[in-house]
């Protein structure tokens, strides 16, 4: 599997499920199963390297202003959501997390952000097709710490500075 179909198969799911997430998830899995065993760790492969490609600081003060505020858990989930929106949205919020002001039409904290099942599709189908858990992807393992520099995401009037299209349009009220 290329580049381009997995992105392809990001946005055919995304655009099925109507925005929601857990929807998004489910279609992913459906068409996962409908690949071998080989796609399904393809894909995951192209997944998990985005994941590990957006462990970054900036991206995760982006997603503080998104969610107001983002633990741990919430910016993992976050990661998987923001692969979930495709290509452009992703790349987008790589060259520039601001940007993701310009980049969504809306954000709503409670439904979006949250891609953790999304994040477990590929994992879902291998076991469907298989029945056993997938293998080690061969992939370096995520970076201890975020890459750049670290910042508080406490600080609201930091945040506004940072990222004034997001905070001007998803920000606080």
């Amino acid at each position: 599997m290329d580049e381009t179909e997995f992105w392809e198969i990001i946005d055919s799911t995304r655009e099925a499920a109507e925005g929601d997430p857990e929807d998004h998830a489910d279609l992913l899995v459906e068409r996962l199963v409908r690949l071998d065993p080989d796609s399904v760790l393809d894909f995951a492969r192209h997944f998990e390297a985005r994941y590990n490609r957006a462990y970054r600081w900036d991206l995760w003060g982006a997603a503080a202003v998104l969610l107001g505020g983002a633990s741990d858990d919430a910016f993992d989930y976050f990661r998987c959501w923001l692969i979930g929106q495709g290509r452009e949205v992703f790349e987008g919020a790589m060259h520039d997390p601001d940007s993701l002001a310009e980049l969504l039409d809306d954000f709503d904290d409670e439904l979006d952000g949250d891609g953790e099942d999304i994040g477990y599709a590929a994992d879902e189908a291998y076991e469907q097709l298989t029945g056993a858990v997938a293998p080690d992807l061969g992939l370096p393992p995520q970076a201890a710490e975020p890459a750049g520099t670290p910042f508080s995401f406490d600080d609201d009037a930091a945040l506004a500075e940072r990222y004034p299209a997001l905070w001007e349009r998803f920000g606080p009220v």
